[in-house]
């Protein structure tokens, strides 16, 4: 089966939204069948934290995948005594790779939490382009380099992976993993759902009580439009009247009106928008970024509404265990 990596390395620097700690990631290209992966390079034996569903150990305002001696499968071989190792908010980054069809991804980090640099996924974008992308077959390389996106609705992101899922205990297909019956999680009138479809698309509903936010939509089409035009640019946001509370949990230590949007009964208080609608698209990248921890998207229409990092990684478990059941 083909595969897409990166045609170079890239690094990029920032601050974590929660950790407020300055962090340097490098992302390098990988071996087909290593699939998208963390490197703690601060830690002793610097463990590997894979980008899979499995490995998921925080919802809370953002992913956060860990590690541990106890975990089974292993993402890379190494010799390397494997230990206790965590990275928070991993979806804006993972999404850019999803979304211009990397996968497999050594992406190497000296701190706890990826960088969450403007907000968006934008500056990941960027640095994938400046690489490329380059295809993989039979474990070499192809010499042509690519701009590619998931937008091009090559094969490979119709075929869910089995590359992340290397264990006898988890044996899934080659063949592409077209969803036959409606799956979906909810909480309150919050859901999310995987609903059978011809192409993969996302649907991602909101709805605020702040008159700048109100209700909102939007609508993304891998095969029709650009996940680097269309969502990439669209930033995280905040409410005004939540940032005390949320800093007294230790969390947004990072964040500021550079790196998100935020906004109060009287509207914006850093304008302009980069879209009319830039909150529906950045829960959107967030749905993209949360999903792809399952490889490659099952060919499905994913809809939510006021959902959340937790309700979205709940619908990847429910879709990996029906594949499996299956």
């Amino acid at each position: 089966m083909t595969n897409y990596t990166l045609g170079g390395n890239f690094d990029r620097s920032g601050v974590g939204l929660h950790s407020g700690v300055l962090t340097k990631v490098r992302v390098l290209p990988a071996a087909v069948g290593e699939g998208r992966y963390f490197v703690r390079v601060d830690l002793p034996g610097m463990p590997v934290v894979p980008a899979r569903v499995e490995a998921v150990r925080d919802t809370l305002r953002s992913t956060e995948l860990g590690t541990s001696l106890k975990d089974a499968p292993n993402v890379i071989a190494s010799t390397s005594p494997r230990r206790d190792a965590c990275v928070r908010t991993v979806e804006h980054l993972l999404a850019a790779l999803a979304g211009s069809g990397v996968d497999n991804a050594r992406i190497e980090i000296d701190g706890p939490e990826v960088p969450l640099m403007d907000g968006s996924a934008q500056v990941w974008i960027e640095a994938i382009r400046e690489v490329g992308v380059v295809r993989q077959g039979n474990g070499e390389e192809d010499t042509e380099n690519e701009d590619s996106d998931l937008t091009q609705g090559r094969e490979h992101a119709l075929n869910f992976s089995t590359h992340l899922y290397a264990s006898p205990r988890l044996p899934l297909p080659l063949s592409s993993f077209v969803l036959q019956e409606p799956v979906w999680v909810y909480q309150g009138d919050a859901f999310v759902a995987a609903l059978p479809s011809p192409t993969i698309r996302f649907t991602y509903g909101i709805d605020f009580e702040l008159p700048a936010i109100g209700n909102q939509w939007h609508s993304w089409t891998p095969e029709q439009e650009s996940f680097a035009e269309e969502i990439a640019p669209a930033r995280t946001f905040g409410l005004a009247h939540q940032i005390e509370a949320l800093r007294d949990r230790g969390l947004i230590k990072g964040g500021s009106l550079e790196n998100a949007l935020v906004c109060d009964r009287s509207g914006w208080l850093n304008p302009p928008l980069r879209f009319s609608n830039e909150p529906a698209r950045h829960k959107l990248l967030d749905l993209v970024g949360d999903l792809s921890l399952l490889g490659t998207y099952p060919v499905a229409h994913f809809l939510a509404y006021k959902a959340s990092h937790n309700l979205h990684i709940q619908l990847a478990k429910k879709l990996v265990q029906q594949l499996l059941e299956g």
